[in-house]
Order: C-alpha cells, then structure tokens, then sequence
C-alpha cells in the first residue's frame, strides 16, 4: 500500500510538472500577443500623427487609448491559467498522497520540503487572483514551479522513511507551515521586483526618447505600482518568516534545551529575516524607492535560495537531517 501511495504521488507530480510546462507556453504567447498588440497600436499612432499633420482627417485609436478588459484577457491567457489550477491540482494530490503514504506531513526532508513549498507559491498565486490580477506573473511562477520541482525530484528525492525523533513534534507542522507560506508570498514579490527593474528600465528610455523595447511591458502596470505589489506582499511575507523564526527558536529549546546555538540553518534564517527587514524599512524611507528597493528584494529572495539549496547540502549542523 505504502509503494502504491509512493508511485501515485511520483505520478500526479510528473503530470503537474507537463501542465504547468504547457501553461508555461501559453503564458508565453499572452506576452507575445501583448508585444504585438503593443506595436500594433504604436503603429497606428504613428500613422494617425502623420495622417493628422498631412491634413487629413483620419479616425484612430492612440498608443494611449485604454484597452478594455475585454481584449487583455487573451485566448491564451484564460488557457493558461485554467492549466495552472489542472497543475496545481495534481500538484496537491502529489503532496497529499506522500504524506498519507507517509502517514504525518510531508515536511521531513528537502524533497518534501520543495513539494510543498512549490505547491504553496503556486496556491498563493492562484488565491492573489481574487484581489489583484498578476496572471502576468504565469511565465515566470510556472517556469519556476518546473524547475524548482525537476531539480529537487532529480537531486533530493528519497523514499518515505519514518521521521527522526528530533523533528517528532507538533512544532514541526507550526514552523513548517509558516515558513512554506512565507516562501509563496516572497516568490511573488521577488517577481514583481524583477519586473519591476526591467519597467523601470524602459520607462527611462521612453523618458529620453529612446525605444523601450519589451512591449509587452506596456500591458502590465507601471514600476511604480508593480513596487507597491512587491512591497505589500513582501510585508506578509515577512511576518511569516519572522513566525518562522520564532517558532524555531521555540522548537529549539524543545529538541536541544536552547533557543539559539548560531546553527548555519539558524544564522541564514536570520539573514533572510535582516534582508527583508531591511527591504521594507528601505521602501518605507523616500531614498530608498525604485530600482535600489527592488535590487534589495532580489538579493533577500537570492538568500532564500540559497538557505535551501546551498546550506542545506554543503553546509552541516544540526539541521543536516533537512537534507536527507
């Protein structure tokens, strides 16, 4: 029954990974239906300027025309978004079936780890929907969710095994939880900050004159909004991670009779919590907005990784079983 379990959830996990690498491909042509759509109206504005200067009364639509919600919401946009909710529904059967299988959460070790983390990114990405829209963001959290699940089944997966005795405690499904919601919130503001860098970018091109380039850029909201998305979401990120780190803190004095023992897990925990700290309090001083706040944000969310991928392998402590 055990193996049975085991080879269902390898199964739905693999089907999550090819509908979210096709919804990968139709979130990549909305963006280049948007880059044409975008040079389509530059054109038309361009003929209407020279239309109205040679005299001639011409009817177009401007670059600055509003485009209805109508006609942003692509064939290829819907597509990939119902592909993303199929792949995420796997995703969770995949998680769900290896805990069972297991029989206690799936959080022992670092394939299980990344399954859930995964599967928590792209929930919280499904769920901003119903607030904001960011399906912009498709490209860029399933090209993630692939990756990040091909390396880990590649690289860390194992068999079920029983957990250790160290993390037999209610305290591992509380700290646990918090930080894979931490890490879902973070993904996304790590991804509006990128596009936040590359808006900003053209903006500053535009400004002098200069061609922008990345139409698609156009049909997506300015680099001041796209900050304020990042920074909204870095902040509940943040209040998860801090959770986190506590509840560590407080596992720790239940496993190993302290609080704190500047463990390496430990220490890049509290980095991560500085860097955010930091990116927040730097967004929330004038100076400190725009390009430096998001280059900021990157680097906090480049530790993330880090703290999984590096230090979880090549760095040992008491914290080694995460690589098992």
């Amino acid at each position: 029954m055990l193996s049975e379990l085991e080879t269902f959830s390898t199964i739905a996990l693999y089907s999550a990974m090819i509908v979210y690498a096709i919804a990968f491909v139709f979130y990549a042509v909305d963006l280049a239906n948007r880059s044409g759509d975008a040079a389509a109206e530059s054109r038309k504005a361009t003929a209407g300027a020279a239309a109205a200067g040679g005299g001639v009364a011409t009817l177009t639509r401007t670059a600055t025309t509003p485009i209805s919600e109508k006609e942003r919401r692509s064939r290829s946009l819907r597509v990939g978004f119902s592909l993303t909710v199929l792949g995420f529904i796997l995703h969770l059967a995949a998680t769900v079936l290896r805990g069972i299988g297991a029989e206690r959460v799936p959080w022992a070790n670092m394939y299980e780890f990344a399954l859930t983390a995964t599967c928590s990114i792209m929930l919280i990405f499904l769920l901003v929907q119903f607030f904001v829209d960011l399906r912009f963001l498709g490209t860029l959290v399933t090209g993630m969710a692939v990756l990040f699940l091909g390396v880990t089944k590649v690289n860390f997966y194992v068999p079920i095994v029983p957990l250790q005795p160290a993390l037999d405690s209610y305290w591992l499904v509380i700290h646990i939880l918090v930080a894979v919601l931490a890490v879902g919130f973070l993904t996304l503001s790590f991804g509006l900050s990128v596009l936040q860098l590359l808006q900003t970018r053209r903006e500053g091109k535009i400004a002098v004159g200069e061609p922008g380039g990345m139409r698609f850029l156009t049909s997506i909201p300015n680099a001041v909004r796209l900050e304020d998305l990042s920074y909204r979401l870095a902040i509940i990120g943040f209040v998860f991670w801090t959770f986190t780190l506590i509840a560590g803190s407080i596992w720790a004095e239940a496993a190993w009779s302290r609080y704190w023992g500047w463990d390496t897990k430990e220490v890049w925990t509290f980095v991560i919590w500085v860097l955010y700290a930091g990116f927040i309090h730097a967004r929330a001083t004038r100076g400190w907005r725009g390009t430096r706040s998001a280059w900021l944000s990157i680097i906090a969310y480049a530790a993330v990784i880090f703290n999984f991928a590096i230090v979880n392998v090549f760095f040992k402590g008491l914290h080694a079983y995460s690589g098992l």
